[in-house]
């Protein structure tokens, strides 16, 4: 229990720097190397051996934040043209690339790479990725950047408010287990607590961000977020259960160890990265 509290202590303030330095690149390399460590946790969980399949793996997934927005690769081309050029390659070429590379990895050593080592790899170096990258996305999409990291905050607290308001609501009132199967704490009561504590946290979270924006929501905008809170939450319960099955399926109990006390990356961003990926969808719908 100790060793869970220090380490929160440490990431809560690592977490505060993040969100300081947000609108520089250093927001975008801490994102790169998440979505590099979640990958490699997944491969490594699984068991996979290829040192190939291993190191290009895990760069790609390093290297998909850094074409999630026209933004982050401006300074570094003359014209903000070719920045959105480039920046399309990840939902395009850069996914059929490293696709075929896995391919050709698995057809050079077909008599020792399994097909599931290799479909894995991708899930991990790509999906999982683009799942992080979408910190970078949400954080310049609009002309007001105040807006996409409030939608930032917005996902991570359905997740975090979800999984806590979840834990306290099945332990005051759990009944009915929810999936036994996979995750046998978990219950019906805690799931509709924990949506219950998002939209609270979101509410309040909203109050502060209309207080403090430059251009604060209107009451469309406040709608919009208030009822995206129960699919987006519920969403991040999904992501929960899903990790788990995979660790069931891998025959481990968290994906790393980079957290002491809290495990992987991964154990730690399950939840969010389905958020996440909701949470961009609804912006698009809604928003733009």
């Amino acid at each position: 229990m100790k060793q869970r509290v220090i380490t929160a202590i440490v990431l809560l303030l690592v977490l505060a720097l993040v969100v300081w330095q947000i609108n520089t690149p250093l927001f975008v390399i801490v994102i790169a190397f998440l979505s590099a460590v979640a990958a490699n946790e997944i491969m490594r969980c699984a068991k996979i051996s290829n040192k190939f399949i291993l190191v290009f793996g895990t760069a790609v997934a390093a290297a998909f934040p850094f074409f999630a927005s026209p933004k982050v690769l401006e300074p570094l081309v003359s014209a903000k043209v070719w920045g959105g050029v480039i920046s399309a390659v990840p939902s395009a070429v850069y996914v059929i690339a490293t696709g075929l590379i896995f391919c050709l990895a698995m057809l050079r050593g077909y008599s020792h790479t399994k097909f599931e080592d290799v479909a894995i790899a991708f899930f991990g170096s790509v999906c999982v990725p683009y799942a992080f990258s979408v910190f970078v996305k949400l954080r310049d999409m609009f002309v007001n950047e105040q807006f996409g990291i409030y939608l930032i905050f917005f996902a991570l607290i359905c997740a975090l408010g979800t999984d806590v308001g979840a834990q306290l609501g099945g332990m005051a009132f759990g009944k009915h287990k929810m999936s036994p199967n996979i995750s046998p704490k978990k219950t019906i009561e805690g799931a509709a607590c924990g949506i219950v504590v998002s939209i609270v946290l979101n509410a309040v979270a909203f109050v502060i961000y209309n207080r403090l924006a430059d251009a604060p929501l209107d009451t469309f905008g406040a709608t919009v977020i208030l009822v995206c809170c129960v699919p987006v939450s519920f969403l991040g319960m999904m992501g929960d259960l899903t990790a788990s099955v995979l660790k069931r399926n891998f025959g481990v109990k968290d994906f790393g160890k980079i957290f002491p006390g809290h495990g992987g990356v991964m154990d730690r961003f399950d939840s969010s990265l389905f958020t996440l990926l909701l949470t961009y969808v609804m912006a698009l719908i809604a928003f733009c």
